[in-house]
């Protein structure tokens, strides 16, 4: 039984709402199987948000705390810069950023293609499908560096054709495939433009092709087909130079694109670009802990959360325990207990709960899925508690971004920042669930068990095809 996972990159969970008249392949998907809103992971962003779907597993603890990243140990990047951005020629390191012993879906299903993955461990490069001849990559880097967002939709409809193709002659196991038009239209226009719903168009169109072929050949029923976003988008009126601000308050900062500086001591790395780590005390190799940082970097904290573009700081006390700050609404502490969590108010209610919270992930999910800050315990808990993360970790308040130089599309619209925004997307499925779906790490478990295969010792999600 054959599982497709298409990715429409960006897509909100409102662009596969109302009648979808001018869908029609999304609209009979969604009458078949429903149409779900699911949680992504913190950072909401390309990439990071991938290893739900290839790992089943949420970003920071497997290695990929965000777009961008600094290697406070000195192992994983070198010198000058001992930084990581997956935006350029280091996307390919991702696969051995990545921790080796939490298997990826193509190394558990051989007979797998994808297209446009940013994860390929496992997956031999016969069965990566960029979709593009010599000439179209060279477009496409143009397109990339010259800020021309139709031009990617060129792209999209080329990964369309191939997709198509190999499914037919290969008949693989397992097909992944990323569509970025809608983001990349989305960054450019806005979310809520004709642009996009172009992008979307080609979206359908894929589904309808790959949906036809099947029911051409008799196997649409032993068939599993979704479609599923990585992320959410909303709009930007204030692009904040979060380096800038860093270096105004007397810091010599390293951040990208010109990440190599003399002796800096503030590391900050943007993923999105509505969510930043900030590294200091870079001479260590570990991270200390913010009760060690506080007397020497606490007013640069308090600088920050002043700032009408910072909605929310984290600070990683130690791997199970983060303080939560927002300058309006207090502070309070994330924890972890075993295999329990809690929400703990300090001085204030940064979250928007309303009360304490506690117990396991799934509970905590369903309790927090319809606040401003959908899974925020279980991706704060996550995040923080990863060793490649942040001294200081920052998601923007909704309107804002932390990036105003170096991005060849000036974004319109932004994602990568916990709030609903961003942290929601929509999932489409051929026939109904077993039972409903929760986040987006819930499709590789599900991918396992539709296939029949045993699943890891560790993941983040469930199926949603048993109950």
């Amino acid at each position: 039984m054959p599982v497709i996972v298409l990715v429409a990159d960006g897509a909100r969970p409102d662009a596969f709402a109302g009648p979808l008249h001018d869908l029609p392949a999304l609209r009979r998907l969604r009458d078949d199987g429903g149409c779900f809103t699911v949680t992504s992971v913190f950072p909401s962003v390309t990439g990071p948000a991938y290893t739900p779907f290839l790992l089943g597993r949420f970003p920071g603890p497997v290695g990929v705390p965000g777009l961008r990243w600094y290697d406070r140990s000195r192992t994983a990047c070198g010198w000058p810069d001992y930084a990581r951005s997956y935006v350029g020629y280091e996307m390919g390191r991702i696969d051995s950023d990545l921790e080796p012993a939490a298997p990826t879906i193509f190394e558990l299903v051989p007979r797998s293609i994808a297209a446009l993955s940013v994860v390929t461990r496992g997956l031999p490069r016969a069965r990566r499908v960029g979709g593009l001849t010599a000439r179209s990559a060279l477009r496409a880097a143009l397109t990339h560096f010259r800020g021309r967002a139709a031009a990617w939709l060129d792209v999209d409809r080329e990964v369309g054709d191939e997709i198509v193709r190999r499914m037919h002659d290969e008949r693989p196991d397992y097909l992944f495939a990323a569509l970025t038009g809608v983001d990349k239209a989305s960054h450019a226009e806005g979310h809520a433009t004709s642009l996009v719903h172009d992008a979307l168009t080609i979206v359908d169109d894929t589904v309808a092709r790959l949906r036809a072929d099947a029911e051409r050949g008799g196997w649409w029923r032993d068939t599993h087909l979704w479609v599923v976003s990585d992320h959410g988008h909303s709009a930007v009126h204030t692009h904040e130079d979060l380096a800038g601000i860093v270096a105004a308050a007397g810091h010599r900062t390293v951040a990208h694109p010109w990440s190599a500086g003399i002796a800096p001591d503030v590391a900050v790395m943007v993923s999105g670009n509505a969510m930043a780590h900030l590294y200091v005390a870079l001479h260590e190799r570990t991270r200390p802990g913010w009760p060690r940082l506080a007397p020497r970097w606490g007013r640069l904290a308090e600088t920050l959360l002043a700032r009408p573009s910072v909605d929310l700081l984290l600070l990683p006390h130690t791997a199970d325990r983060c303080e939560v700050r927002s300058a309006a609404r207090g502070s309070a502490v994330v924890e972890r207990r075993g295999a329990c969590l809690r929400y703990v108010q300090v001085d204030g209610d940064p979250l928007c709960y309303e009360s304490d919270l506690h117990g396991c992930a799934d509970d905590l999910h369903d309790a927090t899925r319809d606040s401003p800050y959908p899974d925020g315990i279980v991706q704060i808990a996550s995040l923080a508690g990863a060793a490649r993360a942040g001294d200081l970790i920052l998601s923007a308040a909704p309107g804002f971004d932390f990036r105003r130089r170096y991005e060849p599309i000036p974004h319109r619209s932004a994602h990568g920042a916990l709030h609903r925004d961003h942290m929601l997307v929509p999932l489409l499925l051929d026939r109904p669930p077993a039972r409903t779906p929760r986040r987006t790490t819930d499709l590789f478990a599900s991918t396992l068990a539709a296939l029949g295969l045993p699943a890891p010792p560790t993941m983040d999600g469930e199926s949603f095809l048993a109950d």
